[in-house]
C-alpha cells in the first residue's frame, strides 16, 4: 500500500520502473515456487499411493495372523467362561456334599440345620434343571432328587415324632380346673410349635401335603378322643339312650353339657390354637387339618345330643332338652368361629342343625305336656282331698318353666314367628293352667261326698294361686288371674261349709221345736209352757252327737295342707256352728239337765266343741290317738 504514494510523487518514473521489476521477479519466484509445490505434491501423491499398495499388501500379508490371534483370545474367554462354570459345579458339588451329610446324620438333633440341607438340595436341583448341558446333569438330578426324597421322609418322621411328644391326652382334673376361671385352653403350645411348623413348612413345599395332613391328623385325633374319653365321653346310639332308665339317662344329659362347654372352650380352642401356629400361611391347609382332627370328636358329642333329640319325648325331657338347647346356643359363636372356613362347613351345619332340633324337640314337647295335662286319666284320687299329685307336678313344671324364660321366648320366636313372645308365654302359660283345672274338674266328680268334692277344689286351686303369687309366673298372668281365682277358692270354701255342716246345723235349729204360745216352764209331761217336747230336744242332740262325732273322725283325716287357709276354714265352721250350739243349749238345756242322764245328750260344751274342730282337715289315720 505504500507503494502507490510513492507513485504520486515528484520524480517517481525510475521508482516505478523499478518496483515492477521486483514485482516480475517476485512473481517469477512465486510460479516457480508454485511449480515446485505442484511436483512435490505429485510426487507426494505417487509416494502416499505407492504406500497405500504397500500397506494393502501389509494388510493382506497380516490377516491370517490376525485371525489366529482373535481365536487365541476367544479361546482364551471360553477357557475362563469353562474354568467360572466349573468353578460354580464344583461349588455345588460341595454344597451337595454338605448337605447329604447333614440329611444322613437325621433330623433330630439339629433341626434347623437339616431343614437348610433339605433348602440346599433344593437349590441344587434347581440349578442342574436349568443346566442340562453339563454331561452328568441327568445323574447328579436323580442322585439328588432320591436324597431329597429320602431327606422328607425322615423329616416325617421327625414331624410325627414332634407331634407325639407334644400331643397328650389333657386329664381332666386340669381342664375342670381351668374351666371356671378364664376359659381358656389349659396349655400354651409354646416353642414346639416352632420347630413343627419349620418341618411342616418344608413337607409343603416339597409336595407332601397329603401325607403331611395323614400324619397331623392321625397323630392328633387320637389325643383328642383320648382327652374326651378320659373327660367320660361316651359314644351312644339313639338305641342306647332309648334303653336307659331316666335317672341315669338325666345324669348323662347333665355330664354332655359340660363335656360340650369344656370340648369347645378348651380341647377345640387348644387344637386351633395349635393348628394355628403350625400351618400359618398355608389357611386351606390349616383349616383342612383343624377339620380332619376334631370331626370325630365332634361327630361323638353331637351324636349324642342328636338322639336326645330324636328320641321318645316325654314331659320329664323338656328341661333338660331346653338346657342342651342353652348350651348349644351359648357356643354357637365360638364353634362358627373355631370352625371357620370351607373345610369346617360341615362341622358348623352339624351343630346348627343340632341346635334347630333340639329347639324342634323343645317346643314339641312343651306341646305334649298341655295336652297330656289336659288327658291325665289318672284314677287315683287322694282320699283326703288335698292337692293333687298332678297339681304339685304341674305347678312345679310351670315355676321350673319360668327358669327358662328367655330360652322358651326364643323358641316361640323362631317358630311362631310372633314379636310378642312375652304374650305368648303368657298365653301358654294360662292354657297349662286351665287344663289343669280342667282335669281336676273330672277328678273331683269321683268323690262320692260333694262336700270332699268342695275341698278338694278349694285346695288345688289355692295352691295353684299360692304359686303363682310367690313366683314370676305372677307378673306374666297378671293380678286379675291371681283374683280371680282366689274368688274362685273362696266359692268353693263355701260350698264345702254349706253342703257339709247343713245337715247338723238343722239339729240345732228352733223349727220344729216349739209351738205358739208363751211361757217355757217345764210341765209334768215332760213338756214346758211353749210347748217344746223334752223327747225331740233329746233326740235333736243325740243326733248332733251322732253327726258331729261322724263329721269329726271323717273330716279329721282329710287334709287342708295350708295353714292359713286350714286355719281360716275351720274359723268359718266355727263361727256358724259354736254360736248356733251355744244358744241351743242356752235354750233348750235345762229340758235335759233336769231330766236323767243329761250328760247323755249334752256330750259336748262349745268349748269342747272348738277343740274338736282343731283337729278338723289334720289328715290323722283312724288309728291315730286324738291329741
Amino acid at each position: 500500500m505504500g507503494i502507490p504514494a510513492r507513485r504520486r510523487g515528484a520524480g517517481g518514473g525510475g521508482v516505478v520502473a523499478v518496483g515492477a521489476d521486483t514485482l516480475s521477479e517476485r512473481a517469477a519466484q512465486m510460479r516457480e515456487a508454485l511449480l515446485k509445490s505442484q511436483s512435490i505434491t505429485d510426487n507426494m501423491v505417487s509416494i502416499l499411493g505407492s504406500f497405500d499398495h504397500r500397506l494393502s499388501a501389509l494388510e493382506t500379508a497380516m490377516r491370517p495372523t490376525q485371525l489366529r490371534t482373535h481365536a487365541i483370545r476367544r479361546a482364551h474367554e471360553n477357557i475362563d467362561k469353562t474354568l467360572k462354570a466349573a468353578e460354580v459345579i464344583l461349588s455345588q458339588f460341595d454344597l451337595s456334599r454338605q448337605a447329604e451329610a447333614k440329611i444322613l446324620k437325621g433330623p433330630h438333633e439339629d433341626l434347623e440345620s437339616y431343614l437348610q440341607a433339605i433348602e440346599q438340595l433344593r437349590n441344587n436341583v434347581q440349578f442342574f434343571s436349568n443346566n442340562r448341558s453339563f454331561k452328568s446333569s441327568d445323574g447328579v438330578l436323580n442322585h439328588t432328587n432320591n436324597l431329597l426324597a429320602k431327606a422328607i421322609s425322615k423329616l416325617e418322621e421327625e414331624f410325627k415324632q414332634l407331634l407325639l411328644s407334644y400331643s397328650k391326652p389333657v386329664e381332666p382334673e386340669r381342664l375342670f380346673e381351668c374351666l371356671p376361671n378364664s376359659m381358656r385352653p389349659s396349655e400354651s403350645p409354646g416353642h414346639s410349635t416352632g420347630k413343627i411348623q419349620s418341618s411342616t413348612l418344608q413337607m409343603v413345599q416339597a409336595g407332601n401335603q397329603q401325607q403331611l395332613q395323614k400324619t397331623y391328623r392321625d397323630t392328633r385325633s387320637v389325643v383328642l378322643e383320648e382327652s374326651l374319653r378320659k373327660l367320660g365321653v361316651e359314644k351312644l346310639s339313639k338305641d342306647d339312650v332309648q334303653k336307659m332308665q331316666w335317672e341315669i339317662l338325666e345324669a348323662k344329659i347333665g355330664n354332655w353339657i359340660h363335656y360340650m362347654r369344656i370340648a369347645v372352650k378348651l380341647l377345640f380352642a387348644g387344637e386351633r390354637k395349635v393348628c394355628d401356629q403350625i400351618f400359618e400361611g398355608f389357611d386351606p391347609l390349616m383349616d383342612q387339618c383343624f377339620a380332619e382332627v376334631t370331626a370325630g370328636s365332634v361327630a361323638v358329642l353331637l351324636s349324642f345330643g342328636d338322639a336326645i333329640a330324636k328320641s321318645k319325648r316325654s314331659p320329664e325331657k323338656l328341661f333338660v332338652l331346653l338346657d342342651m338347647y342353652e348350651i348349644m346356643r351359648e357356643l354357637h359363636s365360638e364353634i362358627e368361629a373355631l370352625f371357620r372356613g370351607k373345610a369346617c362347613t360341615e362341622i358348623r351345619d352339624s351343630a346348627l342343625g343340632l341346635t334347630k332340633r333340639l329347639a324342634q324337640t323343645a317346643q314339641e314337647t312343651f306341646g305334649d305336656f298341655e295336652e297330656a295335662v289336659e288327658k291325665d286319666a289318672t284314677k287315683t284320687a287322694v282320699a283326703d282331698g288335698t292337692v293333687h299329685p298332678l297339681t304339685s307336678y304341674v305347678i312345679n313344671y310351670v315355676k321350673f318353666l319360668f327358669d327358662y324364660q328367655s330360652t322358651l321366648k326364643q323358641l316361640f320366636q323362631e317358630f311362631e314367628n310372633k314379636d310378642d313372645s312375652n304374650s305368648q308365654l303368657a298365653a301358654v302359660t294360662m292354657r297349662i293352667m286351665q287344663a289343669l283345672q280342667t282335669n281336676l274338674d273330672g277328678k273331683s266328680k269321683q268323690y262320692r261326698d260333694t262336700s270332699l268334692t268342695h275341698l278338694f277344689l278349694m285346695n288345688n286351686i289355692h295352691y295353684m294361686v299360692r304359686s303363682v303369687r310367690r313366683s314370676e309366673a305372677k307378673d306374666l298372668l297378671g293380678d286379675d288371674w291371681v283374683q280371680r281365682h282366689r274368688r274362685v277358692v273362696q266359692q268353693h270354701a263355701n260350698q264345702y261349709k254349706r253342703i257339709a255342716w247343713a245337715k247338723i246345723l238343722q239339729c240345732l235349729s228352733v223349727q220344729g221345736l216349739t209351738s205358739s204360745g208363751g211361757g217355757s216352764s217345764v210341765g209334768a209331761d215332760g213338756g214346758n209352757s211353749s210347748g217344746v217336747s223334752r223327747a225331740i230336744v233329746k233326740d235333736r242332740l243325740k243326733t248332733f252327737n251322732v253327726q258331729f262325732e261322724e263329721l269329726h273322725q271323717r273330716q279329721s283325716q282329710w287334709t287342708v295342707p295350708d295353714t292359713e287357709l286350714r286355719e281360716s276354714l275351720r274359723l268359718a265352721v266355727a263361727e256358724v256352728l259354736l254360736p248356733a250350739y251355744r244358744s241351743f243349749i242356752k235354750r233348750f238345756g235345762p229340758l235335759v239337765e233336769n231330766g236323767k242322764n243329761p250328760q247323755k245328750y249334752i256330750r259336748y260344751t262349745p268349748e269342747d266343741l272348738e277343740h274338736m274342730l282343731g283337729e278338723f282337715f289334720e289328715g290323722k289315720t283312724l288309728n291315730e290317738p286324738k291329741r
